[in-house]
């Protein structure tokens, strides 16, 4: 059990009865003790997304899940297979439950699973990854007087706002969380 305070995105819950994972959390606060936790969670078996307001003194019940480490080998069609690092095995995973972090994707890339009886259930990345830029406008000369981000295509497809003084073939790192430039990699 843990205090509704604490629900953080990607957090695995159960609600109603049902395993839910939490996709957005935010602790809204009007005045006194008025405050609440606005949660968004998808429901596990069924898919469906539903809004759901907790106290913040409520308390949550957390399932017993078990976290793996897998990399990420290939995408094939609307499944992403990933390869067990303790056993080697391949498996198949829903795009649905890759979400957004499929764009930051790339093969070899080292990420984790929390598992529910046996079925994957939720995707982590890296907090921070590495990729290069394909596409980007030209540098302008001058431009970095003033701060005028650019729009850059990565190596895996996925479009970010980066400084101007990148240029294509540099490798940037991203923060997989917000999907936002972090800095140029060394």
């Amino acid at each position: 059990m843990i205090k509704a305070v604490d629900l953080r995105k990607g957090k695995t819950i159960l609600h109603e009865g049902e395993v839910c994972v939490v996709h957005e959390a935010q602790h809204v606060a009007k005045g006194n003790k008025r405050s609440y936790m606005q949660a968004r969670i998808k429901n596990i078996k069924t898919g469906t997304i539903v809004d759901v307001r907790f106290n913040v003194d409520d308390r949550v019940e957390v399932p017993f899940v078990e976290t793996r480490e897998y990399e990420y080998l290939y995408r094939e069609g609307d499944h992403f297979v990933l390869m067990d690092m303790q056993s080697f095995d391949q498996v198949n995973i829903r795009a649905d439950v890759v979400g957004d972090a499929g764009l930051f994707l790339k093969p070899n890339e080292r990420v984790s699973c929390q598992l529910y009886n046996g079925q994957q259930i939720t995707f982590e990345l890296p907090l921070v990854v590495e990729l290069e830029v394909v596409d980007t406008p030209p540098v302008v000369k001058g431009a970095t007087v003033t701060n005028q981000p650019k729009e850059a295509r990565l190596e895996t497809g996925a479009r970010i706002r980066v400084p101007a003084f990148i240029a294509p073939g540099e490798r940037v790192r991203v923060d997989t969380r917000t999907g936002q430039y972090v800095e140029r990699a060394k």
